[in-house]
């Protein structure tokens, strides 16, 4: 009986030898050696830890020697590369300066002659027929008109004051009327030929004297128009 008894004790120790160590094996997750708090002993280095008789690598403390590490996280993927500037717009292309302007062409230049003639010259005493020399004076005057754009020949006719200022008058005006019709006979537009008498109200001279009275029978004639400058 009693040896019964000690092979039951036997068996019920070895039962809670091997239940304590599978609860240690169960409680144990490293094989480093650990304070009661977990942390594991190390021997001075940083990592060094100590180990029993069962570890392994897998089975190291992760801040241990000997512990796998985790594979280093992967490079991260490089960023991609800018997309190119855009080309620039192309300059435009330069525009051609417009050509100067012409040079204004110069107005025709105005064209004003006044000749005086003697009427003594053109004319025998109280008469209004021209002479030959008036008429040679008269086609001297007309060809110097060729290069001039004609706009009006003036024809005044003048006398002294001899005779009555009414026979005066109508002489000057015949005077200045012969002129004109000399100057249409050489191909000068009628229209373009303006005459006037004023007798004696015009001298020039003093009528007292005999020179006096021969200046101021005489006739003027002016020529009005314009030629292009060169």
């Amino acid at each position: 009986m009693k040896k019964l008894n000690k092979v039951a004790s036997l068996f019920a120790t070895a039962t809670l030898a091997m239940a304590a160590g599978s609860a240690f094996a169960q409680a144990k997750s490293v094989d480093n050696w650990t304070s009661g708090f977990g942390l594991p002993w190390k021997a001075g280095a940083a990592d060094l830890c100590w180990r029993d008789a069962f570890w392994t690598p897998a089975t190291a403390h992760p801040s241990c020697d000997g512990a796998p590490k985790a594979a280093p996280a992967p490079a991260p993927a490089p960023a991609p590369a800018p997309a190119p500037a855009p080309a620039p717009a192309p300059a435009p292309a330069p525009v051609a300066p417009p050509p100067p302007a012409p040079a204004p062409v110069a107005p025709p230049a105005p064209v004003s002659e006044k000749v005086t003639f003697a009427a003594d010259a053109f004319y025998d005493v109280g008469k209004s027929v021209l002479k030959p020399d008036a008429k040679a004076k008269l086609d001297d005057l007309v060809s110097k008109t060729s290069g001039v754009n004609l706009e009006v020949i003036i024809a005044v006719g003048h006398t002294d004051s001899d005779g009555s200022p009414a026979a005066n008058q109508k002489l000057s005006v015949a005077r200045a009327e012969s002129v004109k019709s000399y100057l249409v006979s050489k191909g000068i537009e009628a229209n373009r030929v303006y005459t006037e008498g004023k007798g004696e109200a015009s001298p020039v001279a003093d009528n007292k004297t005999k020179e006096g009275k021969a200046k101021n029978r005489r006739v003027e004639i002016e020529v009005v128009g314009t030629r292009t400058r060169r």
